[in-house]
This record gives structure tokens, sequence and C-alpha cells, in this order.
């Protein structure tokens, strides 16, 4: 697929964002447990002087239809469960996204337990896929990292994290979970949460330079 470079910035695994959701290790969660992925290529409008959440596209290689970025969204119930990719409303192909290392290094571990099933697990969700984009709206799609909204979407992220990573996490790895350990974990997500919500925020809200061609 031919990208205009010239209207739009793009963004694969050598920029840093793309490369941090590669190589974190807490963003396996992401990516196994709620299906959250990234896709290999996306792009950034350059001609428009709107917020960066709402000149995001991601160009899907086999029938090269410019989606809305927010086409995956919170609202519509489709920025999760994504397990296989992103799937591809107009020709119904999966749009290929990059993975964690430590998803696929955890993957290949398990694959005696689940790679027998992949192809079926893989039609099951082809087969509800659909349903999910039929009510679509990128129109009226808010940006949760706008105004004071990033505070508690970062903090949300943030106990989530925390529930996972300090508490089932060790469950999970049979670890002594302490007084001290739960509440230096706590303090850890509540500020990793707050810090990537702000970070967003200055992301999502950037806006651009109008100019033409």
């Amino acid at each position: 697929m031919k990208l205009d470079k010239k209207r739009y910035k793009v963004y694969s695994w050598k920029n840093f964002m793309v490369l941090h959701w590669m190589i974190n290790p807490a963003l396996v969660i992401n990516e196994l447990f709620f299906g959250q992925r990234v896709p290999k290529i996306s792009l950034e409008d350059k001609t428009i002087d709107k917020p960066r959440i709402e000149r995001s596209y991601i160009p899907c290689p086999h029938c090269e239809t410019l989606h809305d970025g927010r086409t995956w969204s919170t609202q519509n119930g489709t920025a999760f469960k994504n397990w296989f990719g992103l799937y591809c409303p107009n020709c119904k192909e999966i749009i290929p996204c990059v993975m964690n290392i430590f998803t696929f290094l955890a993957l290949m571990i398990t694959f005696p337990f689940w790679g027998w099933f992949r192809k079926n697990l893989k039609e099951n969700w082809l087969a509800k896929q659909p349903a999910r984009y039929q009510n679509i709206n990128t129109e009226d799609t808010p940006n949760y990292f706008d105004e004071n909204s990033w505070f508690y979407t970062g903090l949300s992220w943030g106990v989530v994290m925390f529930l996972l990573m300090s508490i089932i996490y060790p469950l999970i790895t049979k670890e002594p979970i302490t007084t001290r350990s739960v509440i230096v974990g706590f303090i850890v997500w509540a500020i990793a949460g707050i810090v990537y919500g702000y970070a967003m925020k200055l992301f999502s809200s950037k806006k651009g330079s109008k100019s033409t061609l």
C-alpha cells in the first residue's frame, strides 16, 4: 500500500511509542488478557489542526481503506478483544499488529496447551467481529485523555495493573504477598498510571499545523 508521506506521519515499530509497546513487560496484560493491540502501521494527518486523536488513521493493507483511528475505541466497544489483530469492517480481513516480545514468549511457552485450538479460536473470533462493528461512531467519540479525565483514566489503568501485578500475579506464582509489597505496589502503579494518563493527554490532544499540499 502506497502512503502519502507528505501528508501523513507514519508510525511503525521505529516510533518510540510503538517500540515501548513492544518491549514493556507490563503490557503483556493488555495484549493477552484484554486483547488490546497496536497496528503495525498507523498514520497522522499533518495537514489539519485538529487534536491528534481526530486526525489519526489506520490503513488496511488488504483493501487500502484508511480507517479513522477511533474505529477501535472504548465507546464503540472495540478497543479490546482484538487478540488476533484489528478487524477491518470494510473487507473483513485482519489488520496486522505488532506484538509485545513478552507476549510472544508467553505464547511460545504455552503453545502446547493452546496451539491445537488456535484455528478454531480464530474462526470463532472472526465470526463475532461483524456484529461488533455495526454501529461504529467516530464523530462523537470522546477523548478519554482530555481535560481532567486523563487523571481518572490513568489512575484506573494504574489500579488495574496494581491488582494484576501485585495481587493476582503473586497468587499465581505463589509468591508471598506482604503489607509492604501491597503498599509499595499501590504507590508505584498509582504514580505510573497518572504519568501514563498525562503522557497520553499530551499525545492525543496535540494539534497539527493546518497546511495545504
